[in-house]
């Protein structure tokens, strides 16, 4: 599924049932939060920190696709183009990274 189609399930999602996109600044809150959620698992499962009991059955990819889900709404909402956007900057990675990971030593 292309980026574009997910902003579009999100907007319908939106216009729908959600009533209406919060605000940007509220937004940019909720995907601060998210991406704490998103850190909180990533540090206790797979970092040196314990995990804690309460923290065992939480679903990493649940909190992530809460991160995509508030992206989609800020994209939404502000007139991006995810699809595009994304599209420009994998070119642009991929020009400017071509032989930097393959020359890398600590990747070898």
């Amino acid at each position: 599924m292309e980026i574009t189609n997910l902003q579009q399930q999100v907007d319908n999602w939106i216009k729908t049932i959600g009533v209406r996109y919060f605000n940007e600044l509220t937004n940019m809150a909720m995907l601060t939060e998210e991406v704490g959620e998103v850190a909180r698992i990533i540090a206790r499962r797979y970092g040196e920190q314990s995990e804690k009991e309460s923290d065992k059955s939480k679903d990493l990819g649940e909190e992530l696709v809460d991160v995509l889900f508030v992206t989609l709404c800020l994209a939404n909402q502000t007139g991006v183009n995810l699809q595009e956007a994304f599209d420009k900057k994998m070119k642009l990675k991929t020009d400017r990274d071509k032989d930097r990971h393959q020359n890398n030593e600590k990747l070898k």
